[in-house]
């Protein structure tokens, strides 16, 4: 039986690409900047994070070609090797919507080094999908993938798909399926998932997308959250990991750990905001990895408005700091 990913902080990583101002720059299509990509994976692992969603929704999965995604996930498994991290979790994320495709890059991903998919639901035909028809679909691709996958759940990337949590109890009864990523704002299924006892939750892990619920997921028996602003402050969202864990807490640390939640919704408000711009825009920023404007078309530059919007951010970036700096 395949066993899920373990429980805690996991970074949606973006793919870094480089910027204007360097001599191969392209604007139709930047090349990929794996040095980057590879010292920003190894900061996270070493600030605590517990394992990394490469080419997701983030990582703009659908902007790559499969020879590129081999290149960037192998490129971090090797520097991992190097490094001394032997084994780190690495979940590759797909986001075709042919199952055969999507089975092809499965089997790359883990010829290149990664241990889970992360499989994005299909929502082209999102208004006359069924749940038997997403049923049969992640079926398919998990009768098929010689990696464990987990389900991708992001109704604003999939054409507002809607999947049901008994369609979870389903395909939790598959072997090769051992969790889900519910990027939506709908605490009621995390709860209908998460603490279901129709599910075993010990091959079967829930994780939110969104630090901003990380208390209350946690709370109804989530297993963490792959988290966006964990990739520019990753110590601070660990730690309120730790806290939502503890039972048992003195009026003082409940009112730490709420404290800590209020800071972390705040600013991923960045993140729902501008997605994966703004995440580039904070990591380039805050931690000096990348370019601002290193994306590929559609996307386009860094957060709109520049310096004077990221100046209306500065009293939650502020106070997110602070926090980060004394861990």
């Amino acid at each position: 039986m395949a066993s899920p990913p373990p429980k805690g902080i996991h970074v949606p990583v973006p793919t870094f690409f480089v910027g204007k101002h360097a001599a191969t720059y392209n604007e139709i299509a930047a090349p990929l900047d794996v040095e980057t990509q590879i010292k920003h994976s190894l900061y996270l692992a070493r600030a605590g994070i517990k394992g990394l969603v490469i080419l997701g929704s983030t990582g703009e999965a659908i902007h790559l070609t499969n020879k590129e995604r081999f290149e960037v996930l192998s490129g971090v498994r090797q520097a991992f090797k190097t490094e001394g991290f032997k084994d780190y979790p690495i979940i590759a994320g797909t986001a075709t919507q042919n199952i055969e495709e999507t089975v092809q890059q499965l089997k790359e991903a883990k010829e290149a080094g990664a241990q889970w998919g992360l499989v994005l639901v299909p929502g082209y035909f999102a208004g006359a999908s069924t749940q038997e028809g997403i049923i049969k679909w992640f079926t398919a691709v998990a009768d098929q993938s010689p990696i464990p996958i987990m389900i991708y759940h992001y109704p604003g990337v999939s054409n507002n798909v809607k999947v049901v949590p008994s369609t979870y109890v389903t395909l939790s009864k598959h072997p090769n399926i051992v969790g889900c990523k519910l990027s939506h704002g709908d605490l009621s299924y995390h709860a209908q998932i998460s603490a279901n006892p129709a599910i075993d939750h010990t091959k079967f892990h829930t994780f939110s997308g969104l630090g901003q619920q990380l208390l209350p997921v946690v709370a109804v028996g989530g297993a963490g959250a792959i988290d966006g602003s964990a990739g520019f402050f990753p110590k601070t969202v660990v730690k309120l990991y730790e806290l939502s864990l503890m039972n048992n807490l003195t009026d003082e640390e409940v009112k730490r750990r709420q404290l800590l939640q209020f800071k972390v919704s705040c600013v991923e408000e960045l993140v729902v905001k501008y997605g994966t711009v703004g995440i580039k825009e904070a990591i380039s920023r805050l931690r000096g990895f990348g370019d601002r404007d290193g994306t590929r078309l559609p996307l386009y530059g860094g957060i709109p408005g520049g310096d004077a919007e990221w100046t209306k951010w500065n009293d939650v970036i502020d106070m997110m700091e602070e926090e980060e700096s004394s861990l």
